[in-house]
């Protein structure tokens, strides 16, 4: 089994796309928490690392959050809105690859940041916003196949800019089992990953890697039949190294 280690030594399984959706399968419908308190959390986490990684005061830091359908996407959204409450004149956009086809905690996410002083746009509009920093929320740990349609455009602007790209749990366009890009992928500079790194992390897309606790019970990984010790200790968000 492929391993990571903390800076502390503390060893951390990595798991496949099939082992982390049985993960949170037992998450919502056995142990808890639900996938609200479980986007919430990532949002957060995300929203957190994101501030790390701003190099400016938040004053005149523009930040742009691309965000997809699922779960991954609503995560995202979380961190967008998260952000926007930081500092009134901390420019945050949102572009979402779906927006109609959100549905769910994804699409309350939505209705959330609508409320702050964040602004949805399309990405013909990005064409006039210069990043500091972007997230990226396009694809998560599901990836069948390569993006397409405004995901893939979404990647391609993405990586055209100079900037520093943040993803959330994989880069988009990155088989989280294997690794393998069969299309458009993010060049992440920095990714944080939820509850488990997954196997597909390769430092040559990853980047700088970053785990993130989403509140998963020790209950639900020792159903999954994983060795697991909690890795954060006083923290919810610690580097990872390839073992």
């Amino acid at each position: 089994m492929k391993q990571y280690r903390t800076d502390t030594g503390v060893v951390v399984p990595a798991v496949t796309q099939i082992q982390m959706k049985e993960l949170d399968r037992i998450a919502v419908e056995e142990t808890g928490p639900s996938l609200h308190q479980m986007m919430e959390n990532a949002g957060r986490n995300c929203a957190l690392v994101a501030l790390d990684m701003s190099r400016k005061t938040l004053n005149h830091t523009v930040i742009v959050v691309l965000a997809g359908s699922g779960g991954n996407g609503g995560g995202g959204i979380c961190a967008a809105r998260h952000l926007a409450n930081r500092a009134p004149k901390l420019s945050v956009y949102l572009c979402l690859s779906s927006p109609k086809t959100l549905e769910g905690v994804s699409a309350y996410q939505r209705k959330i940041f609508g409320s702050t002083h964040g602004k949805e746009c399309e990405i013909a509009h990005l064409a006039s916003v210069k990043p500091d920093l972007i997230i990226d929320a396009l694809v998560g740990y599901g990836l069948h196949g390569a993006p397409t349609g405004k995901a893939s455009e979404l990647i391609q602007w993405a990586n055209e800019k100079d900037t520093q790209i943040l993803s959330l749990d994989i880069p988009s366009g990155v088989d989280s089992t294997t690794g393998e890009t069969l299309g458009a992928f993010i060049d992440a500079t920095r990714t944080v990953t939820l509850a488990l790194p997954k196997t597909g992390l390769l430092p040559e897309t990853t980047g700088h890697l970053w785990l993130a606790d989403i509140g998963i019970p020790q209950a639900a990984f020792q159903k999954l039949g994983l060795e697991y010790i909690s890795p954060f200790g006083h923290r919810f968000i610690i580097p990872l190294w390839g073992n």
